[in-house]
């Protein structure tokens, strides 16, 4: 078996299966600096970086003070036919809601506001909730899950392409709270990378070595927990039912995934930004969006906005579909490279929801009845709706499943 690359004093060992392959090996008991990743597919199963709850805790007060002005006071301002407009976070999803359209506001809300302060509501329930003795599991397992749709850093990138599109327009210049949404991306990003649900697991909710026989250990996918099921078939640490295999996790895959790409057809076919300018209508798909960035001069953030509006959802379908046929075929070929797609786009996955937060800042930019107005076009709900389902398909994707076509349990796997 490969050796962990791992330094410094090793204690107590203990057997953990990969969550991500399955396979078995001996873990070394590691210090709060150091990472630990699996001999076969390189997963990460110990995060070294490790903030105390104390610390984590003062940024999420922080945070939370931050909120009021990052999403309500003016992110830009511009000057338009000699009055100053503002754009707030706030301003552009009820412009969205107001506007027929409450569903893409609400998947712009959540990523940009719900998510970040249910993440630092969150870290407060787990420290008080310690000190009161509350039940802090359901904390936890939505942690590992909130990750993925906390898009603070998009939005930001969303603000630079909006600001480029609507110099055609007005003077542009920032607004009183982007240092305050500045700090408060900052923060949430720190956070996210030294927040270590592993720790707080062990610190919350220590469990013992099992005793039996190593090959019977199932993993968690909740907390990442590798034990036996307790009387209940539930993972002793997080209760969560543990199972061999995540159930229906082809069909549920499979369904997002489909649904997904009906989506796409109008979401690329349709308008998705309209356009009044001095009473002529100029409507905009995602694609010419790119292109009438691209000839302007903005050669970059067209690539930027090509990337996450139409690469990368076309992409996770491709290595969607690719990993499917695979597990259905039981391929053994390619394993570690199929892993590092999945990997892959799991990570770039959330950019795609760059251009619906341009829209929403557009928005809330220019809207001057009909004289010069901005709103958006059908095909935003669609492509809203694809970037959701095709987050969710991967989510549901068991990878262990990629690797049981594989019958031997060697750590020798074509590339």
């Amino acid at each position: 078996m490969k050796i962990l690359a791992i330094t410094g004093p090793l204690t107590k060992a203990r057997h953990q299966r990969c969550c991500e392959c399955d396979l078995l090996f001996t873990l070394p008991s590691l210090t709060r600096n150091q990472a630990a990743y699996c001999p076969r597919c390189n997963a990460k199963v110990v995060n070294g970086r490790d903030w105390s709850m104390t610390r984590l805790t003062a940024v999420a007060v922080t945070m939370l003070l931050l909120m009021p002005f990052a999403f309500s006071e003016p992110l830009i301002s511009i000057r338009l036919l000699g009055t100053k407009i503002n754009a707030s976070l706030l301003e552009g999803i009820w412009q969205m809601s107001s506007q027929g359209d409450p569903f893409t506001a609400s998947m712009v809300a959540f990523c940009t506001i719900g998510a970040p302060l249910t993440l630092s509501l969150s870290l407060l329930y787990l420290w008080f909730g310690h000190a009161l003795g509350m039940n802090l599991r359901p904390v936890l397992l939505m942690l590992e899950r909130l990750k993925e749709w906390i898009m603070l850093d998009i939005y930001l990138i969303g603000m630079v392409v909006a600001a480029i599109k609507v110099k055609e327009y007005a003077d542009i210049e920032p607004g009183s709270a982007l240092i305050a949404y500045l700090a408060l991306t900052l923060l949430s990003l720190l956070t996210l990378i030294h927040m270590n649900l592993e720790q707080m697991w062990e610190r919350y909710y220590p469990q013992e070595q099992p005793e039996g026989k190593p090959e019977a250990l199932h993993v968690c996918l909740a907390c990442h927990f590798t034990g036996f099921q307790d009387e209940r078939g539930r993972c002793p640490r997080c209760h969560v039912p543990m199972c061999h295999r995540q159930p229906y996790s082809l069909q549920k895959t499979w369904a997002a995934l489909i649904a997904a790409m009906v989506l796409l057809i109008p979401a690329n076919l349709l308008p998705i930004s309209v356009v009044y300018a001095n009473g002529a209508r100029m409507e905009d798909t995602i694609f010419s969006g790119v292109v009438s960035l691209a000839n302007s001069g903005n050669m970059p953030i067209a690539a930027i906005v090509f990337i996450a509006s139409v690469l990368v959802p076309f992409t996770k379908v491709i290595v969607l579909l690719v990993l499917l046929f695979s597990i259905h075929f039981k391929t053994s070929h390619s394993l570690k490279t199929r892993i590092r797609l999945l990997r892959l786009v799991t990570w770039v996955g959330r950019w795609s929801m760059l251009d619906l937060f341009v829209i929403s800042l557009m928005m809330s930019l220019i809207n001057r009845d009909q004289l010069l107005s901005f709103t958006m076009g059908p095909a935003a709900f669609y492509f809203g709706s694809a970037v959701i389902l095709t987050i969710l398909a991967v989510q549901w994707l068991d990878s262990r499943l990629i690797w049981d076509a594989h019958a031997t349990g060697n750590a020798e796997y074509a590339d």
